[in-house]
């Protein structure tokens, strides 16, 4: 007689090598339709708002949950370059965990579906992402050539078919779009429906508005230039977190000869964030982007800098010298990026070696010496010749609509931006109701 079946569940793929990093100020109720998905690999959660406040996570996942508390218990003094009130906290994950891949996703994001009706394991598309190489010096036209019945197309050279390392994984959304402030207002209804089964290769000197809802990455490779930088809370500007990693990353990749694909997998967005809250947060940076893109495409490493470290650090230097005439908040951010380099490398057992930059250090080779071995953070404010900077033109024109300025803008964009969203602004005060109602669940 035959004996009975065993159902035996296959081992997910990277179970060992792999953390979920969660961004949230509520109870993770969504973690019950990622079940399938989610359970078997290690949860770092990161907990935004109210320290006091108890985060419910359901029964079953293997979590560590760390609250601004935490922190500033960890880190120390360095804890100033973790932003709150934005998603950016969610680099504390990146920081803590000890795994070789990560995968980011936010709180109100759900499993999509594709055309067929079948539910979309969006980690594992990610993985099979990041274990195939990328082709960033010659474009595929049939996209990914490392997929299932894909291959190289004729004429796509042979030297370069080996690929590069992929660094990182950037997914999609259906249902809610990821829209700036303005195209919010101006498209309150607007869904994503179009499902594109495709992933590509983002060529080489190429940047792109990179989402920190549906993201994964190669943290051994890429790990110390994913960070979000200083937004939300205390900050001029909020919404451009992942946006300023991307675009720093992108550099540092393009540099170091690692790959970035987008395209599946998706994820189903759940919830539109709050236009009008997003247009305070984000004015600042609709002006300064128009300078920060080109900033990224002309930003050259030099060739001593071989690790992402170092590539940082450079990269830090240029936004001090070239973005700091632009508004002080980019010294501030500069700073930060130093920061978060020294907390990266102290939490993961590395002392950075600054010797090759000490000419060059933010604050003069003598301040570096000095404070070897120590929070340096006093030490380069003191020494840091910013004052021209500092006493940049703050005079501004204002929307008093939204209680903010802008410095220097063109009046007639700040108009062209009410003029569109001027039918939605009657329902402001019911959008902030049902937003505070929803918050409340």
């Amino acid at each position: 007689m035959a004996g009975a079946l065993v159902d035996v569940k296959p081992t997910p793929i990277l179970k060992e090598e792999l953390d979920i990093v969660i961004p949230t100020i509520r109870n993770l109720d969504f973690l019950e339709m990622w079940r399938p998905f989610f359970e078997p690999y290690h949860l770092i959660i990161v907990q935004d708002g109210d320290p006091s406040r108890t985060i419910k996570v359901p029964d079953g996942f293997d979590y560590e949950l760390y609250n601004r508390n935490d922190i500033n218990r960890i880190l120390g003094p360095k804890a100033s370059c973790i932003s709150f009130k934005d998603s950016a906290c969610r680099c504390f994950g990146y920081l803590v965990s000890k795994k070789k891949y990560i995968f980011t996703i936010d709180d109100d994001c759900f499993v999509a579906k594709d055309p067929s009706g079948k539910e979309i394991n969006a980690l594992e598309q990610h993985i099979k992402n990041l274990l195939n190489p990328s082709t960033p010096l010659f474009f595929n036209t049939l996209y990914d050539p490392y997929r299932e019945g894909a291959d190289f197309v004729r004429g796509y050279p042979f030297s370069l078919r080996e690929g590069v390392p992929t660094a990182v994984s950037h997914g999609l959304w259906l249902n809610i779009p990821d829209y700036d402030a303005p195209t919010q207002l101006a498209k309150p209804l607007e869904r994503n429906t179009r499902f594109v089964d495709a992933v590509l290769t983002i060529p080489k000197g190429t940047l792109f508005p990179m989402c920190g809802m549906n993201l994964a990455f190669n943290r051994e490779l890429i790990g110390p230039a994913m960070y979000f930088g200083l937004m939300g809370d205390g900050q001029p500007i909020g919404r451009y977190d992942d946006m300023w990693a991307g675009w720093c990353m992108k550099v540092i990749c393009d540099h170091l000869g690692y790959g970035v694909k987008t395209g599946l997998p998706y994820i189903w967005h759940s919830k539109a964030s709050n236009p009008f809250v997003n247009l305070k947060k984000e004015y600042n940076g609709i002006f300064w982007q128009e300078e920060l893109i080109p900033f990224f495409q002309s930003a050259v490493l030099t060739k001593e800098c071989t690790t992402v470290q170092q590539c940082y650090i450079e990269l830090s230097k240029q936004v001090k010298a070239k973005l700091g005439k632009i508004d002080p908040y980019f010294l501030k951010l500069a700073d930060a990026m130093v920061t978060w380099v020294e907390a990266w490398d102290e939490l993961n057992g590395k002392v950075y070696a600054v010797s090759s930059y000490l000419d060059n250090r933010p604050g003069g080779h003598e301040v570096v010496l000095a404070a070897t071995g120590r929070d340096a953070a006093e030490d380069f404010e003191d020494a840091r010749d910013s004052n021209t900077a500092r006493e940049l033109d703050t005079t501004s024109s204002a929307i008093p609509e939204l209680g903010i300025t802008s410095k220097n803008q063109p009046v007639d964009y700040l108009q062209k931006i009410k003029d569109l969203t001027k039918p939605i602004w009657a329902d402001a005060d019911t959008w902030f109701e049902r937003q505070q109602q929803e918050e409340e669940m």
